[in-house]
């Protein structure tokens, strides 16, 4: 793990692969006065801080000092996502993983999913697998409009996306719940650390 100044209010914290991420961001469950957010990716955590409360160099010994446990998951609560499994690309997702559409159905819903790290639009929560080999291709070509509340895959992630948008994943099914909202507290239900269960909803 490297450790490096990002600004003046915030460090970064680079690592090998994304379980050292969630085994990171899970250490880092109790940050002292000044920390601000813990921000999860795909090979990083950012730390930001207000520089007033608290100097770089004692949130850079902070990240140093934490103590990964492998394996561990940040923990931020639970929802369940009602699916109607109709989506353009589940045949192609069965074929790339050599079972039937209503296998593909079982898989999704049959394992827990935990959002690892948020990212390309707001409430757009990239959440991995517990179990399973997921290794879905993007699309070739991305659509230009992907409705609001379609649920996809993509590599080792599944989303939902919150809002329309372009998109290049592989749409499965839909959702009527509402991912992302202003006037919600939070916000966004998909949120790192959120073990999500998708449920078949015909």
């Amino acid at each position: 793990m490297r450790v490096l100044p990002s600004g003046d209010a915030a460090v970064l914290a680079e690592l090998a692969d994304l379980d050292e991420v969630l085994a990171l961001h899970a250490a880092l469950d109790a940050p002292p006065a000044g920390v601000l957010d813990v921000v999860p990716a795909a090979r990083t955590v950012l730390v930001s801080f207000d520089p007033a409360a608290v100097p770089g160099d004692a949130v850079v010994r902070w990240v140093q000092a934490a103590r990964p446990v492998a394996g561990a998951r940040p923990e931020a609560g639970e929802l369940e996502v009602p699916v109607v499994y109709d989506g353009e690309d589940l045949a192609d997702v069965a074929a790339a993983l050599g079972c039937s559409p209503a296998e593909v159905v079982a898989r999704h819903t049959g394992t827990v999913w935990t959002v690892a790290f948020c990212g390309f639009a707001p409430g757009f929560g990239y959440a991995t697998a517990a179990d399973g080999d997921w290794a879905i291709p993007r699309r070739s070509t991305p659509r230009t409009r992907v409705p609001a509340g379609s649920v996809a895959l993509a590599g080792e992630f599944s989303s939902v996306y919150p809002r329309e948008s372009p998109g290049g994943w592989q749409l499965v099914g839909r959702t009527d719940l509402a991912m992302f909202d202003v006037d919600r507290d939070p916000a966004a239900l998909l949120r790192p650390g959120v073990r999500v269960r998708f449920r078949d909803a015909g």
